[in-house]
Formats: C-alpha cells, structure tokens, sequence
C-alpha cells in the first residue's frame, strides 16, 4: 500500500515532467490546457512554471513553385534554412479548497507558433516570419464526495481566450522591382487578432491510499467569431499590376480552436513508485482554410490543412525521500501536416525531479530530449482551393529539446 504522503509527492513529480508534452504537440498547441493543480490536496497552492522549447527543424532541397514572378533559386535564393524558432511556454495559477469545493483560477499561453526562416530562402514566396500568440484565462472548480473505496470528482469550468498574429511573405521579388526601375522590398504582411470563451468539464476518481487517480476531461472549441486585421502591401509598389499593391487592406474573418478530449490515469505499483499515462485528442482537423474578406471580396487566406492530433504519453515516477523524487516518460505524438508543412510525428523522452525543503514548497526541473520525424512538403488540396505550391521541401529527423522549472507554495 502506497501512503498518501507518497501519493502527494509522487503526483507532484509526474505533473512536472508530463508538462513538456503539449509544448511539444501538433497544431499550434504549446503549453495546452492543464488542471492538474486542481487536485493538490492542500487547502491553497499557487505554481508557476516556466517552459523554454528548442525545436531545431531544418528545411532542405527547396524549390520555388510560385510561377507569377520566376525562380527564387535561379535568383540565389538559397535551398536551405533552419525554420524553427526557440519559445517560451509560461502557466500559473492559484488553488483553493474547502470541504470538498476546490476552485482554480489560471493564466496559460496554450497556443502560439513562430517559424522565421527569412527572406532569402527559395519558399519565401510561402513564408518569410510567420507568429502566433495566445493568452489564456481559466476558472476551473470540481466537488468531490465519497464514492465506494475512493472519491469522485465532478469538474466544469470556462476560459477566455485572446490570439493575435502576422504573417509576412515575399509577393513579388525585389530583384524583379528593381528591374522595373521601381522601390520596395515586395514583403506583404497579414496581421489578425481575435477572442472568445470556451467551456471544460470532467470527472475524476481518486483513492490516496493507493496513489491512484483517474481523470477525464473535454476542452470546448474556443470560436473565435470576429477575426479583424489588415493585409499591408505598402512594400509592394504600385506598377507590377498586382492588385491592392501600395495600400493597407482591412481585412476579417472567422475561426474556432479546436476541441480536446484528454484521459489521464496514475496509480501506486509498489512502495515509493508510480506508474503513470495519458491520451489527448484534439480535433485540429477543424483548422483546414481559413479565408479573410474585404467587403465580402476575399483577400488573403491562412492554409493550414491540418488532420486530428494524437498525444500519448507513459512513465514511471519514484520517491527517493521525503524531499526527493524523480520521474521518467515516453511521449509520441501524431503530426497533423498532411503532406504540406513540417508537423510529423513527434516522439520525445522526458526526465525530472522535484525537491521539497519542507512542507509548503514545492521545486521542480524537468527536460525533455526527442526527434522531430522526416517528411516533405508540397502542393496539396484544401477545400478544393490549391495549397502549399509555392514551394516545395524535405525535411530530415530533426532534435527538440525542452527544459521546464517549477515552484509550487502551498498552505
């Protein structure tokens, strides 16, 4: 029999070193949603963790595709690049609890993506600087009462989320404007913003003794209905005979993120040792093409294309001491590219430990080592529409890495 004060340590480990996953998931998912501060069994805790994300995917045998203005590689352009950006991932929150309510209010960047692969690539017809940012707040709170040997939990909750963005890519090359006797560096840049408020719901079955915890939880879609921004072609000079060049164009549309559903379960094995897995499904198949208008005209389109994401995860976690544990986990998770863009399938090993000096404090440091899974990119269908055939690429296995530190104060 596993005692409760393991079941606390322990727990506390395993929520550290399983936070790299979704910094590391398909889509344009980062630190994703996560209640497992909802469960610590002191009466108030407030966490905060920082995650800082490594990914190092480098493009290679570039070819320009895009017809309307000639080769970027006849140019110089070159033929390969480092795409990837490093991150970080922030989350805090604050819990309470009092016979049997518990409430948590947190702050969390869920979303968010940044490649840069420049200007003088031979896709920048594609992208040059692409960025994505989130902000999310939550409110989560469950009651748990007796059930049978343990304790279920009923959870609900709703979160608010705001996003915002650009993109910038070349619409004609400057070499070419040159010739033409004209100025500009022919970069256009889309820029969006947009919010909205989703809900979450769940249950959760415990039994301390046994360090055992079950959970289930679905994550609403966030629909992100007014989508405002503006498409800036003031760097593309007027002459070429492309259309809205030399002028800012306000722009909107819609959008939703996706909806998860994500089963987590964790139980004592022997003294001092736990075992621990989750699987997440997240339906980012409903980011396929999202179109943006000007008086009902469209002007510009986000192309994404993306299938529904799988994340599973699984490991083992021990209590060395009463300060000390340790923990070690497998993550793989299913790309959502589909032929166009670089998100293949993921699979990453993660290791941490957490030191607790006394009773009210709580440290965590946790890292994360895995390969990003080869692929290619190219022209494909969306909704009818051609996408990705500005360029074409290959991609090898590629390393990511993560590291994450914690602090948890509890009373």
């Amino acid at each position: 029999m596993v005692s409760k004060l393991i079941s606390r340590g322990v727990f506390a480990l395993v929520a550290g070193c399983t936070l790299q996953s979704p910094a590391l998931a398909g889509g344009i998912e980062r630190g994703g949603y996560n209640i497992d501060l909802l469960f610590d069994p002191s009466s108030v805790a407030i966490e905060s963790t920082a995650t800082f994300v490594m990914p190092q995917r480098k493009l290679k045998n570039v070819t320009d595709t895009f017809a309307t203005d000639g080769s970027l590689n006849a140019l110089g352009y070159s033929s390969s690049v480092e795409e990837t950006e490093d991150y970080w991932s922030p989350r805090i929150g604050a819990k309470a609890g009092f016979e049997g309510f518990d409430c948590l209010v947190d702050y969390s960047q869920p979303y968010g993506a940044h490649t840069n692969p420049g200007a003088r690539w031979a896709g920048a017809n594609q992208n040059i600087e692409t960025k994505i940012n989130s902000d999310n707040y939550a409110l989560t709170c469950s009651y748990k009462f007796d059930a049978g040997p343990g304790d279920l939990r009923v959870i609900a909750g709703a979160n608010y989320l705001q996003m915002d963005g650009f993109k910038e890519r070349l619409v004609v090359a400057p070499e070419l404007i040159a010739g033409a006797g004209l100025t500009g560096s022919g970069v256009g840049r889309l820029d969006l913003e947009g919010d909205g408020w989703g809900w979450r719901a769940g249950v959760a079955y415990e039994i301390p003794e046994y360090a055992l915890r079950a959970s289930l939880m679905y994550y609403s879609q966030v629909k992100l209905d007014s989508v405002t921004g503006q498409v800036d072609l003031t760097n593309v000079p007027v002459g070429l005979g492309i259309s809205g060049a030399g002028t800012v164009i306000p722009v909107e549309g819609s959008t939703a993120m996706p909806e998860a559903i994500e089963l987590k379960l964790q139980s004592g094995i022997a003294p001092d040792w736990l075992a621990f897995g989750s699987v997440k499904w997240t339906n980012w198949s409903v980011l396929q093409r999202i179109p943006f208008y000007n008086s009902g005209v469209e002007v510009t389109a986000l192309e994404l294309g993306y299938r529904d994401g799988w994340t599973v995860t699984g490991g083992v976690g021990h209590k060395f001491n009463e300060q000390w544990s340790g923990a070690v986990s497998l993550t793989w998770d299913r790309g959502t590219s589909q032929g166009f863009g670089t998100l293949t399938d993921t699979w990453t090993v993660g290791a941490g430990v957490a030191y607790s000096p006394n009773k009210n404090v709580e440290i965590r440091l946790a890292g994360v080592l895995g390969i990003l899974t080869s692929g290619s990119s190219g022209a494909v269908t969306i909704d009818g529409i051609a996408a990705g055939d500005e360029a074409t690429y290959r991609f090898g296995d590629d390393l990511v890495a993560a590291l994450s530190t914690s602090l948890k104060v509890k009373f």
